[in-house]
């Protein structure tokens, strides 16, 4: 079986406006270009999965539970946008956590690959025709220790710009729509997404 890209999207101050530890439903509102940038990575026709840390459960500020409601909210909007989702996988660990069983270093934390890592098994994708799509420099890390190629939008999320190896980003851009168009226009060039 051929394997196929993807492009993995964070989901705060990437697909949806930053509001710190927001997992209420009704307060998920999609950031500025992601409704155009969505409809763009629809067409494409490829798996679009989201890889987004919640360290609001290991630091007590919600529970697991809140999660599924939240996911679902987002699928409805990215379903509306014309761009379903394929996968959502979260990490819930913080290293300085006060929920005894979640506050632990992992393997799925961004910087860490492992969400990545772990739907590429369950969904057969090619890492290295991959894309993937945050706001601040941790996102990129994960997307290049897992092999993929990265566009970092930057639109404020990131404050540390913590320079190394892994957190250059492929491209940098303002919005979800700008990097949309760049994931097109590649595609489009590797003969990978129609004119």
């Amino acid at each position: 079986m051929a394997l196929t890209p993807a492009v993995f999207l964070d989901k705060d101050g990437t697909l949806l406006e930053d509001v710190p530890y927001n997992v209420a439903p009704e307060h998920m509102r999609l950031a500025r270009g992601a409704r155009e940038g969505l409809r763009m990575l629809g067409r494409l026709g490829l798996p679009l999965i989201v890889v987004s840390n919640q360290p609001g459960v290991a630091l007590g500020h919600f529970d697991t539970a809140c999660i599924a409601p939240m996911a679902a909210r987002l699928s409805t909007l990215c379903e509306q946008a014309g761009a379903p989702l394929s996968g959502f996988y979260w990490c819930p660990h913080h290293p300085q956590g006060r929920i005894a069983a979640y506050a632990r270093r992992c393997a799925c934390r961004k910087p860490a690959p492992g969400m990545l890592l772990r739907a590429a098994r369950e969904h057969g994708l090619d890492l290295r025709r991959s894309w993937m799509v945050g706001d601040i420099l941790d996102d990129i890390e994960a997307g290049h220790r897992a092999g993929c190629r990265s566009v970092l939008l930057d639109n404020g999320g990131e404050t540390l710009w913590q320079a190394g190896a892994q957190r250059t980003p492929t491209r940098c851009v303002p919005d979800l729509a700008a990097a949309a168009a760049v994931i097109v226009a590649t595609l489009r060039a590797e003969g990978m997404a129609a004119a």
